[in-house]
């Protein structure tokens, strides 16, 4: 049996239910059969894949381990995930590193296959640390399912403020963002930019953010979402204009109840 979310509301006031009962949601995820023995599979499997190949060539395994990054669109591009872990992240000309989208970065270092000759798969508490963020990305994905919308909040939620925390140069948690298709969704919604906005030239979609979470947030650097207000702020703003263009496009709940009624 998959694990169905209990989400009977939509919009902020559904979004304030399901935060406020994540945990509760969560544990009963977590303690599915089904959940119980992937979590059993790969803590009995994983330091035994000592490769990329090993690890690619187990599907099993490999979902789990893709899930946990919310990569598990690649489960069957085995060749490119292989790719990727191979070449690890200290070379500079690394694909891990080329990509736009961070996640296979933050991947290829977790597991350690380019980089060292001992992968981190070896590690005593590697099961759990990635066991971990499989729980919470499993988790947003059942949710998803449902409502999307909620999804690109709760990854938003944790990204951001990972982001945020970073020492590096504010123009390049931008780029980072915007190399991020949830992450530019949510920004993008939240401010009030047009579809058309991703076609412009990257340095101008810079400048426009920047710009436009000034005048929303006071600030234009990304730092200050470490500030828990700000971020909720943020997502606030998400989840508000995120329900008004689903209402102006029909595609929303009520917007389909509406419809009915005036059928």
């Amino acid at each position: 049996m998959s694990f169905q979310p209990v989400l009977p509301l939509s919009g902020y006031t559904g979004w304030a239910f399901l935060k406020r009962t994540m945990s509760k949601q969560q544990a009963v995820q977590q303690a599915l059969p089904v959940q119980q023995r992937d979590e059993a599979y790969f803590r009995d499997k994983i330091g035994k894949a000592d490769t990329a190949e090993k690890l690619v060539n187990d599907k099993r395994l490999l979902r789990i381990a893709l899930t946990a990054f919310g990569l598990e669109g690649d489960v069957n591009n085995t060749a490119f995930v292989r790719k990727i872990l191979e070449g690890g992240t200290l070379k500079e000309g690394s694909l891990a590193n080329k990509l736009a989208d961070k996640q296979y970065q933050k991947f290829a270092v977790a597991f350690g296959y380019g980089d060292f000759s001992v992968p981190r798969t070896k590690i005593s508490t590697f099961a759990d640390e990635i066991l971990t963020q499989y729980r919470a990305r499993s988790f947003e994905t059942a949710v998803g399912e449902q409502n999307n919308t909620y999804r690109l909040a709760m990854n938003a939620e944790r990204e951001v403020g990972a982001l945020a925390a970073k020492t590096s140069s504010d123009a390049a948690k931008w780029y980072t963002i915007l190399g991020s298709e949830p992450l530019r969704e949510v920004f993008q919604t939240a401010l009030g930019l047009p579809d058309s906005f991703s076609s412009i030239d990257i340095d101008q979609q810079v400048s426009v953010l920047k710009a436009k979470t000034k005048a929303a947030f006071g600030s234009s650097d990304v730092s200050q979402f470490r500030d828990s207000a700000k971020m909720e702020a943020l997502t606030r703003r998400f989840l508000v204009r995120a329900e008004i263009k689903e209402l102006g496009s029909g595609n929303s709940p009520a917007a389909t109840a509406l419809a009915l009624l005036r059928g």
